[in-house]
């Protein structure tokens, strides 16, 4: 039972959803925030620190080293001049000549080092004086803590960007995607139409057996079906690599849920159309062209906008059925392969992923006002 706030038309119940809807976007969004973040900060920040830090100055602990043989003679002393900072913008908290004793000496402090003098400023700059020349050989670690500001920059994205064959990635993805995407909606609106609107004998239980594929995972099927089509091309002469196989696959793993959500909705489309455009002399190809398609277009949508995300972020299926030269590899297997074979440029993988996921926000942007109304009428209604 539902009750109005006071001096409010809001009932008990759309509180409760609206509060709900709030969580969840707040659940969605934070991670989204924080790889966005990510993104733009340098690797040093985000070795040591996660990125809701990100407005706040860091530290780092670091070792620079100082060689004897660098030294020159100024005023009749034997001086060593650097700096450990790369970056103006970092500075010196504290450093020492042990792993241990980070802290042991303030910047600008000057030790005793073996009989000569040591200095380290607070702009990582240091300088080491003898008053006679330095034993040869004759070298040292010093260990120091950094502060880090924060930092922002584009420099993740200008190395993915900047990445050799990146854009004929782009290219070889929308090659793969947009038939993945076409193909299915075309044979599974056809499907859906005659599932809801005609008759022939076990409908029901065909039906049945295409939901039932819903629960089958692509990994099981992935291989079966794998050989099943380099089996066929071997015997027709077909290479096993090639756009059409992965544009096969996708329609096979895609059709079922495609099935499923345009039948219901093609199902509770009003009886008495269908029924008046038969007794003026329609066939079912003139239905199914003239009324079921334009008034499933949410529904159609809804899927598209599914089919689209799954496929352009495919890399399993794109690895087992695509190639990996320049003119078959797709977007995700050029980011995965920009890794590295250890991961060691792991920072890229935040710029990638927002780089990656440009095209699927536009397509959900631009198809977003069918995707509630198409998806729950698929959802809920029944022929």
């Amino acid at each position: 039972m539902s009750r109005r706030v006071p001096g409010l038309h809001i009932t008990w119940g759309r509180l409760l959803t609206h509060a709900s809807l709030a969580v969840l976007v707040v659940i969605w969004t934070v991670p989204t925030l924080g790889l966005f973040v990510s993104s733009l900060r340098d690797k040093d920040q985000l070795i040591v620190s996660g990125w809701w830090t990100a407005f706040s100055t860091t530290e780092r602990s670091a070792a620079g080293r100082i060689n004897a043989r660098d030294a020159v003679e100024v005023d009749g002393l034997h001086v060593v001049e650097g700096n450990f900072l790369e970056d103006p913008r970092r500075s010196i908290v504290s450093y020492g000549v042990s792993q241990t004793a980070l802290g042991a000496f303030a910047p600008g402090e000057t030790i005793d080092l073996e009989g000569t003098a040591f200095t380290l400023n607070e702009d990582g700059s240091y300088r080491w004086v003898s008053e006679e020349p330095f034993p040869e050989g004759a070298r040292h670690r010093i260990f120091h803590i950094m502060a880090i500001p924060p930092t922002f920059a584009l420099t993740n994205y200008r190395e993915v960007l900047a990445s050799e064959s990146i854009d004929r990635a782009f290219i070889n993805t929308f090659t793969v995607t947009i038939p993945a995407t076409l193909i299915p909606i075309l044979i599974a609106a056809f499907a859906a139409y005659a599932f809801a609107w005609m008759k022939f004998p076990g409908r029901q239980w065909l039906f049945a057996l295409v939901v039932g594929l819903l629960v089958v995972p692509l990994q099981m099927s992935l291989i079966p079906l794998l050989r099943m089509y380099n089996d066929i091309g071997a015997t027709f002469g077909v290479p096993s690599k090639t756009y059409l196989g992965i544009w096969l696959a996708h329609t096979g793993f895609g059709l079922p849920l495609a099935i499923y959500l345009l039948r219901n909705y093609i199902g509770g489309l009003p009886r008495d159309i269908i029924e008046s455009a038969q007794l003026d002399g329609a066939s079912h190809f003139d239905i199914f062209i003239r009324l079921i398609l334009p008034l499933s277009v949410p529904a159609l949508a809804s899927f598209a906008i599914f089919q689209f995300l799954w496929v352009w972020n495919d890399l399993l299926v794109a690895l087992v059925f695509l190639g990996k030269d320049d003119d078959q590899i797709v977007l995700t297997s050029r980011l995965r392969e920009l890794l590295g074979s250890r991961g060691d440029n792991w920072e890229i993988l935040t710029s990638s992923a927002f780089i990656s996921i440009l095209v699927p926000l536009m397509v959900f942007f631009a198809l977003q006002r069918y995707f509630v109304r198409g998806l729950l009428a698929g959802s809920v209604k029944g022929g």
